[in-house]
């Protein structure tokens, strides 16, 4: 047995394991500096909708191309990545193959393996075109530029690398490929190989491919926590905990709501003093302005972002030529976030950086050119919800700093004393059923 690989390969995964376990509790404690929400109503539902969107993809496939390829390249690395298992038992025992006891239905996984290898292998370079060959305009908005834009190319690479090294391991594997079973498509580089290596030398690379291709994976793994593929992961808990109201109905500020209580309890005294000796509580800020206003969902959905576009592509605002781009919204909170994390692990506790999430990150002009109209919720393939970010920015803006625009200060000043947005008198304010 080669103890000193037995030793590096187990160094190595504890390293990746380990440094990615490290990595996910930073995003777990980040997304826990959101307020609480309680999402655990009617778990049918919810179950249902975890089991159809994110593991089903049902809104993937809405456009079709993308989302096959989608499909493919999904159920198609985590299938293949069973093998990993094979490698990590391989790479601990120093044993070679060690589910080939499973004769022909090892065979037959290894064969679908490198079949779905192949298909990911061609749906990449596909999506690669479309990306940088077709240039479909989503993928080159303002906000997709430097590390967002080469994000998703880091990505079709590595899965080009793990793929093309899975079936160039099985190529040169002499006792696999004289067994003359699980490989349909390894079998059409192994006349390449045994022309131009010998034995030795196949034996070399098989071996090189092999440690490549599950440091690799363990890299992939570790990429994930700064890309954007940290989706793969949680569109699962962030389907789970989507809102199941229906689109367009707005939550009431529970501190709104406690304000009103008070004020129309004959036994409180809004001027009273707090007790002697108690510390006197301050009051809920209304709305958000900072990443640690918003709920935890809403944090959540910030990390799950693919920023595949979807959302700005059908954003009405955005086609207008208007400053909004729901999914840049996503990535300014999330980058807000990583920022206030960051500060965390640097002074144990979070201290004042004198920035927030809204002017610093997202400017009132993008947040006031929304419609509210849904359509960013209605296309995100895994449930995220950008409108609750813009909605809760807006209200500490009217309610906070009452700086509500215009026409919006008009508008509830009509409501106010009219009844209706519109300055009719209260004798015709339905007149505007009429028009």
């Amino acid at each position: 047995m080669n103890y000193i690989g037995t030793i590096a390969f187990a160094i190595l995964l504890i390293a990746g394991i380990g440094f990615f376990v490290k990595n996910i509790k930073k995003i777990y404690r980040n997304i826990q500096l959101g307020k609480t929400i309680n999402r655990k109503d009617h778990p049918a539902q919810r179950w249902k909708n975890m089991g159809m969107i994110a593991l089903g993809q049902s809104k993937m496939v809405k456009r079709p191309i993308a989302g096959i390829l989608h499909i493919i390249v999904y159920v198609g690395f985590i299938i293949i990545n069973i093998e990993v298992l094979e490698i990590i038992i391989d790479g601990l025992f120093g044993t070679h193959r060690a589910f080939t006891f499973l004769g022909s239905f090892y065979h037959f996984l290894i064969a679908s393996f490198e079949i779905l290898a192949f298909l990911v292998l061609i749906s990449v370079i596909v999506f690669w075109i479309r990306r940088m060959i077709v240039r479909i305009p989503r993928f080159w908005n303002k906000e997709m530029k430097g590390f967002p834009k080469n994000d998703a190319l880091y990505i079709l690479y590595f899965e080009m690398v793990l793929m093309s090294l899975f079936l160039i391991m099985n190529a040169t594997d002499v006792p696999f490929q004289q067994n003359n079973a699980g490989n349909p498509i390894s079998q059409f580089l192994v006349p390449f190989f045994e022309n131009n290596f010998n034995a030795g030398t196949l034996f070399y690379i098989e071996r090189t491919a092999w440690w490549l291709h599950i440091a690799g994976i363990l890299v992939f793994l570790n990429y994930l926590y700064y890309s954007k593929h940290l989706h793969i992961l949680l569109a699962f808990p962030n389907t789970y905990f989507a809102s199941l109201n229906p689109k367009g109905q707005f939550n009431n500020l529970e501190a709104v709501t406690n304000e009103v209580k008070m004020m129309m309890d004959p036994n409180v005294d809004p001027f009273a003093a707090a007790p002697e000796g108690a510390e006197e509580e301050m009051p809920e800020k209304f709305g958000a302005s900072d990443v640690m206003d918003l709920n935890r969902i809403q944090l959540l959905n910030a990390y799950t972002c693919t920023e595949c576009g979807r959302c700005t592509s059908s954003c009405p605002a955005n086609q207008t030529g208007k400053e909004l781009s729901p999914r840049a919204i996503m990535m300014k909170t999330r980058d807000r976030l990583e920022e206030v994390g960051k500060n965390i692990d640097k002074n144990g506790t979070y201290k004042d950086d004198g920035k927030q999430l809204l002017n610093d990150y997202i400017t009132p002009e993008e947040i006031w050119a929304c419609t509210s109209c849904n359509a960013c919720v209605e296309e995100c393939p895994v449930n995220i919800d950008p409108l609750s970010i813009i909605i809760d920015m807006r209200r500490y803006l009217v309610m906070e700093q009452s700086a509500a625009s215009q026409e919006l200060n008009i508008m509830m000043t009509n409501i106010e004393n009219n009844g209706a947005p519109w300055q009719y008198n209260q004798m015709d304010r339905l007149n505007w059923k009429d028009e």
